[in-house]
């Protein structure tokens, strides 16, 4: 279960899960891309939003994709990814982590997560190696940071990729250092639910410029198209496996418009996440939940705020209690490693114990910009009647 299964329509009676946030120049942009004549991708809207995200992420390359979805998918294309491979990951994410690597016949191998962040447990990566490892792909959860020192010491020490999956973390960082700008790839999501939403779009970040010239073809379906149009060569030919991952300038007009906001944003969301953990205070220290871990070098971007339940029992019904009162709550996620294509595409080479732990507790509650303080406060009110 995603956010996006679980967005209920907006009314006054009824608090949605998420809902975007418009910063009121999209009409604007929009029309000017209608009225240029240019729609398809790579255009001038597209390169003003891979500034942006260049200046924001100190990446060499960003690239706009139809999704955060295409942008793993075009990691690993990029990454010469061949079957058998390996790349460890969570089982703690969505499907579309895994997916990137299954589709190039690769075997994604679960590790467990930690208990506070519900991150890829760093310290058991190591054990999970083999041979056949290439990668790996740590999720920033809720656009809390995985530890990179630590990820970044076993990829040095076994000559692997890191491709950070931070759908979640636009606007987030680890030291001081933008996430998705730190591994060799970063991907993005800029899906409806997400802090930046452009319906659904995503980009893809190649940090490592080696990387730059291989990235630019498997995103103009294979082809060199992109250096003919900088003149760098007089025609253009098909020099390896892509696929069509641009976006129009339909969506990279929205997307701009959405990422010139991004600070205002994040800051509004910020507000309400600091306002949920104030409250939820006491019942953690009744024992009744448990907030959100943020360790000191992560700055987060309050993507998600979450509460962990006693058990699943307890998180089902306070989800029923708050959708009886028009609150719309959701679970988060379900594990891959139990799904069927997890059990038919994987591997988990250890018991995934806090992983199985954790999503069965977890209960995320609504989080969104253009939320007023009323509202959340009805949320906590909701919530603490609840457990009461």
């Amino acid at each position: 279960m995603s956010a996006s299964d679980a967005v209920a329509p907006p009314s006054e009676a009824t608090i949605p899960l998420v809902r975007p946030w418009l910063s009121g120049r999209e009409n604007e942009y929009v029309a000017a891309v209608l009225a240029s004549g240019r729609l398809s991708g790579d255009g001038p809207f597209g390169a003003r939003c891979a500034a942006l995200l260049t200046a924001l992420t100190g990446s060499p390359c960003a690239l706009l994709t139809g999704s955060g979805t295409d942008a793993l998918e075009m990691a690993f294309l990029v990454l010469d990814l061949q079957p058998g491979d390996e790349v460890i990951m969570p089982s703690f994410t969505f499907a579309s982590t895994a997916n990137a690597v299954a589709l190039r016949g690769a075997v994604p191998v679960f590790v467990d997560i930690r208990e506070d962040t519900l991150n890829l447990d760093e310290t058991l990566v190591e054990a999970a190696l083999t041979p056949r490892t290439r990668a790996l792909l740590p999720v920033h959860y809720a656009g809390v940071a995985c530890d990179m020192d630590g990820l970044a010491a076993i990829a040095s020490k076994h000559n692997l990729a890191i491709v950070e999956d931070a759908a979640h973390a636009i606007g987030a960082t680890w030291r001081g250092r933008a996430l998705g700008g730190i591994g060799r790839i970063g991907a993005f999501s800029f899906h409806q639910t997400k802090n930046v939403a452009a319906g659904e779009a995503g980009a893809i970040l190649i940090n490592d410029p080696a990387l730059v010239a291989s990235a630019e073809e498997v995103w103009e379906k294979g082809t060199n198209r992109r250096r003919f149009h900088r003149g760098e060569t007089d025609h253009y030919d098909w020099m390896r496996l892509g696929s069509s991952y641009l976006v129009s300038e339909v969506v990279a007009a929205i997307l701009l418009a959405q990422i010139e906001m991004l600070d205002q944003i994040n800051a509004l969301r910020l507000r309400l996440w600091q306002r949920y953990h104030r409250k939820f205070e006491a019942l953690e220290s009744g024992g009744r939940i448990r907030r959100p871990i943020v360790p000191p070098p992560c700055g987060h971007n309050a993507h998600i705020y979450y509460l962990l339940a006693e058990d699943r029992s307890e998180r089902d019904r306070i989800i029923a209690a708050l959708g009886r009162r028009g609150i719309t709550a959701a679970f988060h996620y379900m594990p891959l490693h139990s799904s069927p294509a997890g059990q038919r595409y994987c591997r988990a080479p250890f018991p995934l114990d806090v992983t199985d732990r954790q999503s069965a507790r977890l209960l995320r509650l609504p989080i969104f910009a253009g939320m007023s303080e009323s509202q959340c406060d009805r949320v906590i009110e909701a919530v603490t009647a609840a457990l009461r």
